[in-house]
């Protein structure tokens, strides 16, 4: 059973909220995967994060770029870089922002050097993105992310009311997904 840690920050709660969904599709495709919040970490947390076969980083799109919380722990991750111990580790990666666009890739490619940095191994969502005409809101992967999952919540909705359904089932199936690559990772590793 591949072991996998999501590491987010949730500024509103809306973020929290895809890892969650995220979460959900990777215990429903067998993995062993815990959420672990930036402000959680301690030296217990970083074990966990080196014991990881993977590990999911998610964080909201500020400014066109990830939240400070977030950029501290990824600036705190040196250590672990030193020691290159997430090395070949799967990493994958997601964001929400108010705006369908609001620079999310620039959150998502900050997340793909990071985990290139350590050494990990990129996974994507693995999604066609919904681009029909007869395409609604609530479709898988509306937003459109292929690099990593992107989602939206209104500026003035609360995380009750967003991300809509659409976006979480996305996340879901992302989770899934990066589920299932772990698991072939570590099955072909020895």
């Amino acid at each position: 059973m591949s072991k996998i840690v999501i590491v987010y920050h949730s500024g509103y709660g809306h973020t929290k909220k895809v890892a969650e969904a995220v979460l959900a599709g990777m215990l429903e495709a067998g993995a062993q995967a815990k959420l672990l919040p930036v402000g959680d970490i301690d030296d217990a947390g970083w074990i966990e994060l080196g014991e990881a076969d993977a590990i999911i980083f998610g964080a909201p799109t500020y400014m066109g770029g990830p939240s400070a919380d977030f950029k501290k722990f990824a600036d705190a991750s040196s250590k672990p870089w030193f020691g290159q111990t997430w090395k070949d580790k799967i990493a994958a990666g997601f964001t929400n922002s108010a705006t369908m666009n609001g620079d999310k890739f620039s959150t998502i490619q900050y997340f793909v050097t990071l985990a290139i940095q350590h050494g990990m191994i990129w996974a994507g969502t693995g999604m066609m993105p919904s681009n029909t005409k007869a395409a609604t809101r609530n479709d898988l992967n509306y937003v459109g992310g292929s690099t990593g999952l992107l989602t939206q919540s209104p500026a003035d909705a609360s995380p009750d009311e967003a991300p809509p359904a659409g976006d979480l089932e996305t996340a879901r199936m992302f989770g899934v997904r990066v589920a299932g690559v772990t698991a072939r990772w570590i099955a072909n590793a020895g």
